[in-house]
């Protein structure tokens, strides 16, 4: 199974680029991951609905240049869905055998997601309803992926 997240934006602190290193490492044993940064657009300080639509579908236009018509698309929207970790493994489970080979998962940028990747999406689900920075919600991603692997595979994890 291949596992690519498609992050707008990058990890600026080297904390959190050693932890990104370290969960890589340990899913490795897993599954073929793999992290694909695609560049934010710059807001405006005074940007309106109508500007803050238009980013959010030229990053949806970068997002959606990475995927094949095959790819299985799940989405993080905050508006969806959010599970503990026991309810994440298992729909991660189902998740990757519907995937079959390639799960692309997004993490939009500070705006969320255009429409563009919403409709191309095969599903959704929300990491919380906190408002966590990219740069955490993408950790955090990556230990829930690592949980999720031990979690149904009956190995030992931390509670």
């Amino acid at each position: 199974m291949k596992v690519v997240i498609l992050a707008v934006g990058k990890l600026k602190e080297n904390y959190f680029r050693e932890a990104e290193a370290e969960y890589l490492k340990r899913l490795s044993a897993y599954c073929d991951i793999s992290i694909i940064e695609l560049p934010d657009s710059p807001i405006p300080a005074n940007a309106g609905c109508k500007i803050e639509s238009e980013i959010k579908e030229k990053e949806g236009e970068r997002i959606l240049s990475k995927l094949k018509p095959s790819d299985y698309l799940l989405t993080l929207d905050m508006d969806q869905k959010e599970y503990d970790s026991k309810g994440f493994a298992v729909k991660f489970d189902k998740t990757m055998a519907l995937a079959r080979s390639n799960l692309h998962i997004v993490i939009g940028g500070s705006l969320g997601l255009g429409e563009n990747v919403r409709k191309r999406a095969n599903d959704s689900l929300s990491l919380s309803k906190m408002t966590l920075t990219h740069q955490m919600c993408r950790i955090f991603l990556l230990e829930q992926i690592y949980r999720s692997f031990r979690i149904n595979r009956n190995e030992p994890y931390d509670k």
